[in-house]
């Protein structure tokens, strides 16, 4: 980014000469959940940015335009439930009434879900397994303890639940709040995170006395894995130990069932009808977290969308500079006079100065990523608590687009210090 650069006083720049600023193409959402060959959109990125509520604003939005929308939500946050009128998310897509006068007209349908993890692995189990053999999955400790806290399990059980509901052919449209995690690549990863873990070295091992089993496992195996078993089943414990082969066990037919689905949901990803929308706030961090999840998107070859720049603080008054701004409260605050028109003014400036950041980081990820569309939306005067706030925020994503050229602003003068 050319404004990151130092500028020293004995460099020749001509006062005269312009540059040109990056600036991003425009993202079109409202074409996007217009298109029928769009059926899945997944939003993703950090944590924190607003996720959860661009989703739900999309999926209204989308059933508003005439789609049959159906929104799986991973945060259970009860203002999300509350803002679509409903008292309670759970594993299985609900209607939601209040959207019902508003999505009338065209004909489109609102439904929403928020991922169990646990029931959701359960349907696996018992839509994979022979009842007695479901029933013995299901009551391992081990397994118990596997399906509602282990490390990916969330993230796999979202692309699950996202195959389920793209098999029953209900929805034309399918929204998806990814979870929220450290790294937003968990959930690319998350599919064969688990098909590895299910068959790695380690639970292959402690997985062997139930294939040999019982005593004629000591002569399957040999003595060296038997004195590994022991070494085993003194640090995790000699129950756990044979929780987690009785587990293993009873899951083996399904072993295959589980790499199949995983490599079918990714598959899934990176289809025509995919469009993956990066959501990020006008952040350092979360900025540089969706640059890093755009590069992934980009080495995996599934369908970018573009990004969503969420909670900006666009200046209502451009024209009046921060430093005027700033200048004229000092002035009234002197006389002491005008108290009021005097704070108005410097939280103008301190505003000015807030978006000046923000732009500053929108172009610097628009000189990284100068093809990638973005849409901002500005932030809310409150936190989202009804249809009618959530609708607004759908508006923002939606709203027309207006072409623009790249803005060009004069060189900056030499200067003996160095510039940000």
């Amino acid at each position: 980014m050319s404004g990151a650069r130092s500028v020293s006083r004995s460099a020749k720049a001509s006062p005269s000469r312009a540059r040109t600023v990056a600036t991003s193409p425009a993202l079109d959402l409202a074409a996007v959940i217009a298109d029928p060959g769009t059926r899945i959109i997944v939003c993703c990125g950090a944590g924190g940015v607003g996720k959860t509520t661009i989703s739900a604003a999309l999926a209204l939005a989308a059933a508003e335009a005439g789609r049959q929308v159906v929104v799986m939500t991973i945060d259970p946050a009860r203002r999300l439930a509350q803002s679509l009128g409903l008292k309670h998310l759970d594993n299985t897509p609900r209607d939601v009434p209040a959207a019902a006068e508003l999505t009338a007209a065209s004909g489109g349908h609102l439904q929403a879900m928020m991922l169990d993890m646990k029931r959701t692995f359960d349907e696996i189990v018992e839509a994979h397994s022979e009842p007695a053999r479901a029933r013995q999955i299901l009551e391992n400790p081990f397994y118990q303890a596997l399906s509602s806290s282990f490390a990916g399990t969330q993230e796999y059980m979202a692309m699950e639940k996202l195959g389920q509901l793209r098999e029953t052919g209900k929805w034309d449209l399918i929204i998806v709040d990814t979870p929220p995690s450290r790294s937003a690549l968990d959930f690319l990863d998350a599919p064969h995170r688990m098909s590895r873990f299910l068959d790695g070295t380690m639970i292959r091992l402690l997985s062997a006395p139930a294939r040999a089993g019982g005593r004629a496992y000591l002569k399957v195996v040999g003595a060296g894995l038997a004195i590994f078993g022991r070494i085993i089943a003194k640090i995790l414990g000699g129950q756990l130990l044979k929780d987690v082969s009785h587990f293993v066990g009873a899951l083996d037919t399904m072993f295959g069932g589980f790499r199949q689905r995983a490599q079918a949901t990714y598959d899934l990803l990176r289809q025509p009808g995919t469009a993956f929308l990066v959501v990020a706030a006008p952040e350092p961090d979360a900025l540089r977290e969706a640059s890093y999840f755009v590069d992934r998107l980009s080495t995996d070859q599934m369908p970018l969308a573009g990004l969503v720049l969420n909670r900006v603080h666009p200046s209502t008054v451009p024209a009046l500079s921060a430093g005027r701004a700033e200048g004229a409260a000092e002035n009234l605050a002197s006389s002491r006079t005008d108290v009021v028109v005097a704070s108005l003014l410097r939280i103008h400036a301190e505003r000015m100065r807030t978006d000046a950041q923000e732009q500053r980081l929108a172009r610097r990820f628009a000189s990284a990523h100068p093809d990638v569309p973005v849409r901002p939306v500005p932030a809310a005067a409150q936190d989202v608590h009804d249809l009618t706030a959530l609708r607004e925020i759908g508006d923002h994503l939606t709203a027309p687009v207006t072409a623009r050229r790249p803005r060009k602003t004069p060189a900056r003068r030499a200067s003996s210090r160095p510039t940000a």
